[in-house]
């Protein structure tokens, strides 16, 4: 009988603090070039998390 895998039902957001954090934790203990890497892709993934929350929010309207 074949099992079903099962996902979690996570956004984008959660996804992508969820690497930041795990780059972050990475981070720790390596050489200094590779660290300021793992620091930069981890600072990108979050500010992509709160563009793409700003970009998606309600209360951003059109220019008139």
């Amino acid at each position: 009988m074949l099992k079903r895998l099962r996902f979690k039902n996570t956004t984008l957001e959660e996804l992508l603090v969820e690497e930041a954090q795990h780059l972050r934790e990475e981070a720790q203990g390596i050489p200094r070039t590779v660290r300021e890497r793992f620091i930069r892709q981890a600072r990108r993934a979050k500010a992509t998390s709160h563009l793409r929350e700003w970009l998606t929010s309600p209360g951003l309207q059109p220019p008139k």
